[in-house]
Formats: structure tokens, C-alpha cells, sequence
């Protein structure tokens, strides 16, 4: 179990080349990649590696909560840069792309999916309050109906980006744009 101490610097580098190294390995499709080859591409013994995740899955898991985190990071940003509604939509899009690197994933993530992690919970209340935060901006702008909650929405492309058929992700796009506008359908500066 990781100790709540601040890391060594070596040890932090360690660390972060072994998700970098996983990540993609995950990414790329190699769900498969054995501890010794992620270790390996990280340039760090296999025990440093269990020294920082007591399993595979648990390694699995912090990539995953990783990927999530960047994720919800986003709408601070593009709230930053653009206004409520297209931040909202650039955001969308993001959960699309953030899917497909979940289908790409997929086959790794299947070895915590029996454990009792909590991790998909979290992710899907983050992602949720992340969507809140966005939708909550494009009310008080009066470009996005009131009404409708990040959950509600995060369902909703759950169903999109759960398409598995060959060309899902081009689909996922133009069927989030429908979702998109019907949530600026009845906003208060559209009348």
C-alpha cells in the first residue's frame, strides 16, 4: 500500500514513466502487455513497479482514474477560452474521444470490473459534475435550457458512445451534435 509521504523525486519519475509506459501500452491496444514489459518500456525493475502498485489491476485502475481526471480538468478550460454553449459542446466531443480511448482500454479495464473498485462510480461522478458545471454556465448565459442535469446527459451518451459497430465513433459525433442542440433548444436567449 502507497504510503501518504510526499515521494522522492527518483521515485515520483519511476512512478510517472510506469503510467506513462502503461498508458500506453493500454492505448495502443497492447490490453495484454505483462507487468515485465511495462516495466520494461518504463526503463524500471519489475519490483519498482509493484513497489508503487501492489497489482496489475491497480495500476490499471490509476491509469483509468488519470485519463478521467485530465477529462474533468476540461471545462475550467474551455469555459476560460470560449462561451458557455461551445464549451459545452467542445466538452461533449471530449467524453466522445474520452469513450473511444475507453474502448481502447477496455480489455485492461475488464480485469477491475469483477473487483469492488469503486473507480467507474467515481469516474461517472466526476464526469457528471463536470457536466453539471457546464450545463450550470450555459443556463446563467441563457444559451442552454435549464432542466437538465450532468447525470441525465452523462446517460444519454452513455447510450451514443455504447454503440460497438464498425464507424460507432463518427455516429457518436453527429448524434451528440442532435444532443446539442436540443439542449440549446428553449434557452432563454433563444426564446
Amino acid at each position: 500500500m502507497p504510503s501518504s509521504r510526499p515521494l522522492r523525486a527518483d521515485a515520483r519519475r519511476n512512478r510517472e514513466a510506469l503510467l506513462t509506459a502503461a498508458r500506453e501500452a493500454f492505448l495502443t491496444g497492447d490490453a495484454d502487455a505483462h507487468v515485465e514489459e511495462i516495466a520494461r518500456r518504463a526503463g524500471v525493475a519489475v519490483g519498482t513497479l509493484y513497489r508503487h502498485f501492489e497489482t496489475r489491476e491497480a495500476l490499471v485502475a490509476e491509469v483509468y482514474r488519470q485519463e478521467v481526471a485530465e477529462l474533468c480538468a476540461a471545462p475550467a478550460r474551455l469555459l476560460a477560452d470560449h462561451a458557455p454553449d461551445e464549451a459545452l459542446r467542445r466538452f461533449l466531443l471530449l467524453l466522445v474521444a474520452h469513450s473511444a480511448v475507453g474502448k481502447g482500454m477496455a480489455e485492461a479495464l475488464e480485469s477491475i470490473m469483477a473487483t469492488d473498485s469503486p473507480i467507474f462510480d467515481d469516474a461517472r461522478a466526476e464526469m457528471a459534475r463536470a457536466l453539471d458545471e457546464l450545463l450550470a454556465a450555459g443556463v446563467a448565459a441563457g444559451a442552454i435550457r435549464p432542466g437538465v442535469s450532468g447525470r441525465v446527459l452523462l446517460r444519454a451518451l452513455g447510450g451514443i458512445c455504447g454503440m460497438r459497430a464498425k464507424g460507432w465513433e463518427d455516429d457518436a459525433v453527429r448524434i451528440t451534435a442532435i444532443l446539442y442542440d436540443g439542449l440549446r433548444l428553449g434557452a432563454a436567449s433563444r426564446g
